[in-house]
């Protein structure tokens, strides 16, 4: 890939693009030895981690340079991904109850 098709994509950019990841990674460490409540600290957990995955499919991934069609196929493919998820959690939290204990433990 040419300087010429993404001029806007510089060292700078990409080297300020890993800064951030790396800042919301020491969050993170940071966050899992306090003691939060665990439903909040999740939450936040998951938002960060969201943010820093859109960071890398937009800048490592080079998606945030690519044409439009290409962005707007992935979308609905990520969307379905994230619905089945949704979907199929609840029953999972229900087979993890329904399992037999295990003797000795």
């Amino acid at each position: 890939m040419s300087k010429s098709e993404h001029p806007e994509a510089g060292m700078k950019l990409f080297f300020s693009v890993w800064i951030a990841l790396l800042a919301f990674t020491l969050v993170e460490v940071f966050l899992a030895y306090l003691r939060f409540a665990v439903r909040p600290m999740l939450t936040f957990l998951m938002g960060i981690s969201l943010v820093k995955a859109a960071l890398i499919i937009a800048y490592f991934m080079h998606l945030r340079f690519e044409r439009r069609s290409l962005v707007l196929t992935l979308i609905p493919a990520l969307l379905f991904v994230l619905i089945m998820m949704v979907v199929m959690f609840p029953d999972s939290l229900r087979l993890y109850h329904l399992r037999s204990p295990i003797p000795g433990q």
